[in-house]
């Protein structure tokens, strides 16, 4: 079992930074892929980041270049990076993590966090 809670979320202005955490329970997280996911208001769950236990990556187009996921396996952490943010990453932004999915599919995730909202103000 894996618990995540995120932290960090709020208000930044466009082409600011900001950077999310999520906390992780459970003894063998270091075994887990993690990522990122987010939702606006009226769309989709959508894929942001995703980082392997051996910390291979991989991103959405929309976010490569901006935004960096990274992991810290001692302090059971996963990190979100937020650079030159802009409106349309205004979101909920989920942490997830599974055993096996290494994927932009947010139905492949087991474990979820309950989400932080990220505004990006023009």
């Amino acid at each position: 079992q894996v618990q995540l809670r995120e932290s960090g979320g709020g208000l930044v202005q466009a082409g600011g930074s900001l950077r999310l955490s999520c906390a992780a329970s459970g003894r063998t997280f270091e075994r887990y892929v993690a990522g990122w996911f987010r939702q606006a208001p009226g769309k989709e769950r959508e894929f942001v980041a995703v980082i392997s236990y051996n910390t291979y990556t991989y991103y959405a187009d929309s976010v490569k270049g901006r935004f960096t996921v990274s992991r810290d396996n001692d302090k059971n952490t996963v990190l979100l990076q937020m650079n030159n943010p802009k409106p349309e990453d205004t979101a909920i932004y989920y942490c997830v993590a599974d055993l096996y999915a290494y994927s932009t599919n947010p139905q492949d995730y087991d474990y979820w966090g309950q989400g932080t909202q990220v505004t990006v103000s023009s």
